[in-house]
């Protein structure tokens, strides 16, 4: 009970921090956070998932030189996770995806986005029929962002992750995901 008192105490502590007006009301151009992704394989196997992320995101012509437009971004993950399912097993995995936000569609303070890409991805688990523990994964995902008065800004959202090696080797059977996502972005 005390545990779970000082819990919800440093919580609350916690967001009137991030509730804090900055000195600098313009967004920042480079970004870091922190998310969890919680979801379940669907296909081929039901498999429970839980993930840490860590983030980076920078505007898409720092990345790539050429113009583009502002609302669009490059974001760069290392991702550590474990299977939930009775097995205990791990995966880590480096992503870049493209974020595009829509602004335009603006839902109160909160900004939709939506964002896609590739990256690699190691598993301590197999499906059957899965070939390599180390796989390509490939994502796509909507979500929203809502900027906070600090500064930070919080993010939710749904995505849809695949596991596949890309014909790389004979044994090629995929694993289907679908992701919730929850951040906090500094």
């Amino acid at each position: 009970m005390v545990r779970m008192l000082l819990i919800c105490v440093a919580g609350a502590c916690l967001l009137q921090v991030l509730m804090l007006p900055s000195a600098a009301a313009q967004e920042p151009a480079v970004r870091y956070g922190v998310a969890v992704l919680a979801g379940a394989a669907y296909d081929p196997d039901h498999i429970d998932l839980m993930m840490l992320q860590g983030q980076a995101r920078l505007p898409y012509d720092q990345v790539f030189w050429h113009e583009a437009p502002d609302e669009l971004y490059v974001k760069g993950e290392i991702t550590l996770g474990l299977t939930l399912d009775g097995r205990y097993r791990g995966l880590a995995a480096v992503n870049m995806l493209a974020q595009y936000y829509l602004p335009a569609f603006r839902l109160g303070l909160w900004i939709p986005y939506v964002e896609g890409g590739i990256g690699v991805i190691y598993t301590d688990f197999q499906v059957r029929d899965q070939g390599l523990r180390l796989n390509f994964n490939p994502q796509l995902g909507v979500g929203v962002e809502r900027p906070l008065p600090s500064g930070h800004a919080l993010s939710a959202g749904v995505r849809l992750h695949h596991v596949s090696n890309g014909h790389l080797y004979s044994d090629n059977r995929g694993i289907n995901s679908l992701l919730l996502t929850f951040g906090l972005h500094f």
